[in-house]
């Protein structure tokens, strides 16, 4: 069993007052089981003032972790504070560590890692935590893909870092108290745990019938779809050209992507066409995977966040759980981006289940398969909202 234990600071600047808040919410000393970890989130600021730092030097376990744009935990109410959650307990093991820098798609570094951090350990996971970089050059499917074929396809759930400036130069992964931008940091969970995974998404209603083949593609680029070019698909959907010969709103508009592999289908969304008038994704569609159109506003979020939040309340055997959501729900937010994270406090605060909500860059969560066997498949998640119960 896993008990867990979550606290926060508000302090940006004041290192030692920051230390009492955290101390203050959890006895080191006492409130501990044999074997713990930590899972931190935070603003870059609480990096940069070396209060991450600080946070992670007082406490006598590995600690990984995102910068992110907003994260809450019970008992606050506001979504700038630095998160930290405990996972403790005297028959659930961790292990921990990151990877060497990571430039391009090169999965042997993330092979190399989890071989180094597994090896003498005889048992397999029955869970991985991943933190992974936000990059231009490495895509999301690519963190997804590679820790599953270095983790043998045990149920990976994760979210990659984000920040709050407008091109996220400084998000970063966590480590024990250090952050880099091009690094994956994980947490192997072995023994007497059975993890749940919930997911939000969107609802059927929201997505239009018209589907489209994918018939060219090359990674996170859309080239062709139905044999045509891909601006002949979207302005079939109802996007427009602006003066500017660029697609209004493109990165509003999620779309559903069914592999055709099994699993149930995925969201992703687009950022932006090429001047070779291709779509660029936020993670890879492949060739022969079939396209639909999701609306995306708040009432859909908040609606898609409420189903969710119910499947988890009818997890009983809850000791806590892990959230991230992405950052893309929370910019389609209008006026109230903090509703979505809000729903979710008042949920887990009324039931008194400790839990950590982080915005993220994309999100890693198991799905199932749709043939009815419980049998999970990893994948990487654009625009939703992914929960780990354990």
């Amino acid at each position: 069993m896993i008990k867990t234990l979550t606290a926060f600071t508000d302090e940006v600047d004041d290192i030692e007052y920051a230390i009492d808040q955290i101390k203050e919410q959890i006895d080191f000393d006492q409130d501990l089981y044999n074997n713990s970890v930590g899972l931190v989130s935070c603003l870059p600021a609480y990096v940069e003032s070396g209060v991450l730092k600080a946070v992670c030097d007082l406490v006598p376990f590995d600690v990984i972790g995102i910068t992110t744009i907003g994260t809450t935990v019970p008992g606050i109410e506001d979504l700038t504070p630095l998160t930290l959650t405990v996972l403790t307990s005297d028959d659930v093991t961790f292990q921990t560590a990151w990877t060497e820098p990571i430039i391009t798609e090169d999965a042997d570094i993330i092979k190399d890692s989890f071989d180094k951090t597994a090896s003498g350990n005889s048992e397999q996971p029955k869970l991985i935590i991943a933190n992974a970089p936000l990059l231009l050059s490495v895509g999301g499917d690519f963190f997804n893909n590679a820790i599953n074929e270095a983790g043998g396809g045990v149920p990976c759930f994760g979210a990659l870092a984000v920040d709050d400036k407008t091109d996220y130069h400084t998000s970063q992964v966590i480590y024990n108290g250090d952050a880099a931008s091009n690094r994956l940091a994980y947490i192997f969970v072995y023994g007497n745990v059975t993890p749940h995974f919930h997911l939000a998404t969107i609802s059927h209603e929201k997505i239009s019938k018209d589907k489209g083949v994918v018939t060219k593609s090359k990674g996170v680029q859309l080239i062709d779809v139905n044999d045509k070019p891909v601006s002949e698909f979207l302005i079939g959907q109802g996007l427009k050209f602006n003066s500017d010969g660029i697609f209004e709103g493109i990165n509003s508009f999620p779309y559903i992507v069914d592999f055709n592999d099994g699993a149930a289908p995925v969201m992703r969304v687009m950022f932006a066409v090429t001047q070779d008038g291709y779509a660029v994704c936020g993670g890879s569609i492949p060739e022969g995977a079939t396209l639909s159109v999701g609306y995306f506003d708040r009432d859909e979020i908040i609606k898609s966040t409420d189903d969710a939040v119910k499947r988890i309340d009818l997890d009983s055997d809850s000791h806590g759980v892990l959230i991230y959501s992405c950052i893309g729900r929370y910019f389609n937010m209008d006026y109230g981006p903090d509703e979505e994270a809000e729903k979710v406090r008042l949920s887990m605060e009324s039931r008194n289940i400790p839990f950590q909500f982080t915005y993220g860059g994309g999100e890693l969560c198991p799905i199932p398969t749709t043939d009815g066997s419980g049998k999970l498949v990893n994948r990487y998640h654009n625009c939703t909202l992914v929960a780990c119960v354990l």
